[in-house]
């Protein structure tokens, strides 16, 4: 097993044999090419490991970026940043842990409707990219990819459609917003890809074990975008 095995298993979305096999070249080799593949699998499996909501995990690896990160070669800045990245997706998760359990009641349900949408597009064969991506005081609730494409999602969760379907939340204000958060994030990772926008809505109780989602695909939002859909 080489190092150049270990960025194909990466490209490739193998992150957990990716991880476990640069760990063992790790322990003998820590020249710049193998502590450059460590670095970013491990930054891979932390992403992966927050996911699975297994945060102790997540952690760990986020402590060992911080150790390793002054012997890993950074002439462009992308591994700091990185390592800044990591740091706020841990914050980001425990502060959502702390809502789901301690918050106000229509933030617990809003947590518990993402958590619901980012389960529904697993096991539909998305892969989460990102959750709760942040461009100044703009967010997307989920960036996910299936296949070839990358699919920026917003999540509205509802108790019930008495006083308005989730999806009338998404106003022309909202879209204005979300476009302009994902031209930053298409900017910002150089994304060079078909996106699409979709809406998710979660109708029901807090935590109840049948609520309604519904999955609105490619909803337009008019211009502005740097890449075409």
């Amino acid at each position: 097993m080489t190092v150049r095995d270990v960025f194909e298993m990466r490209r490739q979305g193998r992150i957990e044999e990716a991880y476990a096999a640069i760990r063992l070249i790790y322990k003998e080799d820590k020249g710049a090419y193998a502590s450059i593949a460590m670095f970013w699998t491990a930054y891979d499996m932390l992403k992966q490991r927050l996911h699975e909501d297994k945060v102790d995990e997540a952690v760990k690896i986020c402590l060992a970026l911080e150790r390793m990160m002054p012997n890993v070669p950074d002439h462009d800045g992308r591994a700091k940043n990185a390592l800044s990245r990591c740091k706020s997706l841990v914050d980001a998760k425990k502060h959502r842990q702390t809502l789901a359990e301690e918050g106000p009641e229509h933030m617990r349900m809003g947590v518990w409707g993402e958590e619901l949408a980012a389960a529904y597009l697993r096991e539909k064969g998305y892969v989460i990219l990102e959750r709760d991506w942040h461009s100044g005081h703009r967010d997307i609730d989920i960036i996910a990819r299936k296949n070839d494409t990358i699919v920026f999602v917003e999540v509205k969760t509802r108790h019930d459609r008495v006083v308005a379907d989730p999806l009338q939340a998404v106003n022309s204000k909202k879209l204005h917003n979300l476009r302009l958060a994902i031209n930053h994030y298409i900017s910002y990772h150089h994304i060079d890809a078909h996106v699409r926008f979709d809406v998710i809505t979660v109708v029901g109780q807090l935590a109840s074990s049948n609520p309604e989602i519904n999955h609105i695909e490619d909803i337009p939002l008019y211009t502005g975008f740097q890449r075409r859909y």
